[in-house]
């Protein structure tokens, strides 16, 4: 069972503290626990009420009228307005709700719908990705477990790879990338979103995976000669070796352009060699990919 405060619910759903405070006093809606030493927490259902808690307000549900409801009913509700309703904001909260209940029954209905409506990389794009930037807030505040946060990224894992084999295998005059996450680097899914969205726009792409010492980079890279390398740097590198490693890398391949993302290079203060390249979001590699595929390879016709 996790343990947080209200300012994590705060946090996570976007409702006030104040307003959690209110609704406690008036409608006896969420009940805190208190510890031996008397200070006041939340658990698991009490997340997922206040989640729905949300969802519904977001709908025009009045906070009394959401009262009178048992859990199971606000349940009921909560997902037939999802069911209905294909709003970004509200999938996230459904994909939110099925990783704590996992639910993977849920998880899959989501996914299903979405990419019929709207496509398998805008699912990923506007409601995946989103989704993974919250886990990664869950994660820090303790309110999901390792199980939970393992169950998503596996059931999102499992996705990504069936697109991935779902695309053709590309040969002849196109872009050639190489992607690969550094050694002791393990969070793999957006390098495997990156391979698919590369992949489905007609580039030749080797995909090396987690955890590659920097040695057989280099010995793929004399093989493969890749036009373009990219890396994601989640956690690792730490903050304090980024700027070596990013030096290294554009010092190690001078004729390649380098594409790098994650936690520890965006919208850090870094001094870029002259062949590296930050991308900021995934929209941002599409665009980079489809320009040079135009420029390096173009249609004859």
């Amino acid at each position: 069972m996790s343990i947080f405060s209200i300012s994590d619910l705060e946090h996570l759903s976007g409702i006030k503290a104040h307003t959690l405070r209110i609704w406690e006093q008036r409608y006896n809606i969420i009940r805190p626990k208190r510890t031996d030493t008397n200070i006041r927490y939340y658990d698991d259902t009490d997340l997922k009420l206040v989640l729905n808690i949300s969802l519904l307000k977001e709908h025009g549900f009045k906070i009394s009228e959401i009262a009178r409801m048992t859990m199971e009913d606000m349940s009921q509700e909560v997902l037939s307005l999802t069911d209905k309703n294909l709003r970004y904001s509200d999938q996230i909260q459904a994909l939110t709700l099925s990783m704590i209940d996992l639910d993977e029954e849920r998880f899959e209905k989501i996914m299903s719908t979405n990419a019929l409506q709207v496509g398998f990389e805008q699912t990923m794009t506007n409601i995946v990705y989103p989704f993974l930037i919250k886990i990664g807030v869950l994660w820090q505040t303790g309110a999901i477990s390792p199980a939970q946060e393992h169950f998503i990224s596996n059931l999102i894992r499992q996705k990504l790879i069936v697109a991935i084999d779902g695309q053709i295998m590309r040969r002849g005059d196109c872009p050639k990338y190489m992607l690969f996450l550094p050694e002791g680097e393990l969070h793999e899914l957006s390098l495997l979103f990156a391979n698919y969205l590369l992949r489905s726009r007609q580039n030749r792409v080797i995909y090396l995976g987690q955890s590659l010492p920097f040695v057989d980079v280099v010995s793929a890279y004399d093989i493969y000669r890749p036009h373009f390398i990219l890396t994601v740097l989640t956690s690792i590198p730490g903050a304090e070796e980024v700027q070596t490693y990013l030096d290294r890398l554009g010092a190690s391949f001078p004729e390649a352009k380098i594409l790098v993302t994650g936690y520890q290079v965006v919208a850090q203060d870094l001094k870029l060699p002259g062949n590296v390249m930050v991308i900021r979001q995934f929209r941002d590699l599409t665009h980079f990919a489809e320009e040079k595929a135009g420029i390096l390879f173009p249609n004859p016709n």
